[in-house]
């Protein structure tokens, strides 16, 4: 099942972000997909402000892999826009991790991704209006989705 949710504003999306942390868990992760701009590094400040992260979150487009280990439990954020379908850049070692892995342009490398996880697709419809929608695989993202949405 979706679940779908509109952001009206960058601090609707970072009150989402903020609530999902609320249900985190170890070994969580979190793909996001949508174009360039629609708010894939906003939602990831979000939930790791609420992590109590206070470096500068910002897109690891040329690092692939930022890790912030200074917060509540260990954040790994990945961006995967430049990654060749071949690559191997270990991203399977950080699924077995007790932290949350959040991982932009997750639809480049799908067949890598664990079978459960959550999905997020945001879809911009104008300046300040996105579509989030959530899917979620596997029952404990279901129930985070039940609980946050």
């Amino acid at each position: 099942m979706n679940y779908k949710y509109t952001s009206k504003s960058v601090d609707d999306t970072l009150e989402l972000a903020q609530n999902l942390e609320s249900e985190k868990f170890p070994g969580m992760v979190i793909c996001l997909n949508g174009d360039l701009g629609s708010g894939k590094t906003v939602f990831v400040k979000g939930f790791a402000h609420a992590l109590g992260i206070e470096d500068n979150i910002t897109s690891p487009t040329f690092n692939i892999v930022k890790e912030y280990l200074m917060g509540e439990m260990p954040l790994y954020h990945m961006d995967v826009y430049r990654i060749n379908e071949n690559e191997d850049f270990g991203v399977e070692d950080y699924f077995d991790k007790d932290g949350v892995v959040i991982i932009e342009w997750a639809e480049l490398i799908q067949d890598r991704l664990p079978v459960e996880r959550l999905e997020i697709n945001i879809k911009i419809i104008d300046d300040d209006t996105r579509i989030i929608v959530f899917k979620p695989f596997g029952d404990k993202y279901e129930e985070l989705c039940n609980a946050v949405l």
